[in-house]
């Protein structure tokens, strides 16, 4: 592995372990509009990556909490990806860590510290769960998909509720687990077939492109425009879901 991808390796144990104590004593919550809420631990996890990146690299980092622009070398940084299932003291959060190169994804970390699942992919490399390679389903399962569907408020609800018509429409199972992080992740890992949101931040979602990518799947262009501030569509899938998702979904 890079020196990069061991710093990023211990660096998400070392928040993991810091979000784990502060979710004890969880403290204040704060709401960002009537469903998107922060904690301490996200503010103190995020503070934590960025000192550590400027002590080791002195790079730039994009994070939900702090925000950033874009930069030819930026690490992405979602300190608790799932924070309301952070706040319920469900296991379904995790610590997202990448590092982009001139938009291009080069290192993914995500590690789910209350499942103890640490997914890791390096341009390349291939991808590894736990130590172990993982790929995509390939379908092999022989079921219909089974395609995760994000949500935010940043697009209407109408627009959701048609997409989902659509998928079950066209025979496939939808869920929804509350983080675009580890639905990219489950899909890297063959756990899902698709994960697709129709707005997706970019901190969310750059660990998981690469991991889906070098796990065998694909993904569309996220990576275009302004990306880094503004967000974009996500769809990542087994290769042989691309075209049919497509066709559902819009994005391509």
């Amino acid at each position: 592995m890079s020196d990069q991808g061991d710093f990023a390796v211990a660096l998400v144990r070392e928040a993991g372990a810091l979000a784990r104590r502060m979710r004890e004593s969880l403290g204040a919550v704060d709401a960002k509009d009537p469903l998107d809420f922060c904690t301490e631990a996200d503010h103190r996890i995020e503070q934590l990556v960025r000192e550590r990146i400027a002590a080791r690299f002195n790079e730039p980092v994009l994070g939900e909490e702090a925000g950033g622009g874009p930069a030819s070398r930026l690490w992405v940084v979602d300190p608790i990806d799932g924070t309301v299932n952070f706040i319920h003291g469900t296991s379904r959060w995790c610590i997202s860590l990448a590092f982009v190169v001139e938009s291009r994804v080069e290192l993914g970390v995500i590690f789910a510290p209350a499942e103890q699942r640490l997914f890791v992919a390096e341009r390349g490399s291939g991808a590894r769960l736990n130590d172990a390679p993982m790929r995509v389903s390939g379908m092999a399962h022989g079921a219909g998909p089974v395609v995760e569907v994000g949500w935010s408020s940043r697009r209407p609800i109408g627009a959701y509720a048609a997409l989902i018509e659509r998928l079950i429409g066209a025979d496939m199972e939808f869920r929804r687990h509350g983080s675009g992080a580890l639905g990219m992740a489950d899909v890297a890992a063959g756990l899902n077939d698709a994960y697709v949101e129709l707005h997706i931040n970019a901190w969310d979602v750059a660990a998981g492109l690469l991991l889906v990518q070098e796990a065998g799947g694909w993904t569309n262009d996220y990576l275009r425009g302004d990306w880094a501030t503004q967000g974009n569509p996500i769809s990542a899938c087994t290769p042989e879901l691309q075209d049919r998702l497509a066709k559902v979904t819009g994005i391509a």
